[in-house]
């Protein structure tokens, strides 16, 4: 029997293409007001409230050593689980589901050792997937240093969080 084929969803930053495994794909949403978090590790941009949960914003572009981008109208921000953790993506656009056949796909490990927060590389019709797990994107420091400003986020207005 064929291998299963793997089910992502696709987004692009800086007209790169990326990838996160459908099952830790919560919603993708429109971009609201990302409200700063005070003494949150360098990769959250902020927080935003979706349905009463707050939820941080990764900065992917930092990680990915993309240049800045202020948020705009257009951008997607995908909801997905790191981990045990709810995490936020502002990324410049979702593509859609993409089904990937496991023979198109190279362990990153192949390509370079030094391969972090990447899991593999996806050959397309129209160029490469970059196949991501976030449970590699938060260090135990950072993901520490992350509940520490959270525990300390009560004191912001929930009006500001509105989603």
């Amino acid at each position: 029997m064929p291998p299963a084929t793997l089910a992502v969803i696709a987004f692009e930053l800086n007209e790169h293409h990326y990838g996160l495994p459908l099952v830790d794909v919560r919603e993708v949403l429109a971009v609201p007001t990302i409200v700063p978090l005070p003494k949150a590790p360098t990769i959250v941009e902020g927080v935003v409230n979706i349905r009463g949960v707050v939820v941080p914003v990764m900065d992917i572009r930092a990680r990915f050593r993309l240049p800045p981008k202020p948020p705009h109208p257009a951008d997607h921000l995908l909801v997905a689980w790191a981990r045990s953790r709810l995490v936020a993506l502002r990324v410049d656009r979702v593509v859609g589901l993409e089904r990937i056949d496991p023979h198109d796909i190279q362990d990153a490990a192949s390509i370079t050792p030094r391969a972090e927060y990447l899991v593999a590389v996806a050959r397309q019709r129209d160029g490469l997937v970059l196949l991501h797990d976030l449970g590699t994107f938060l260090a135990d420091a950072e993901a520490s240093d992350l509940d520490d400003a959270l525990s300390g986020s009560q004191s912001v207005a929930p009006r500001q969080l509105a989603l």
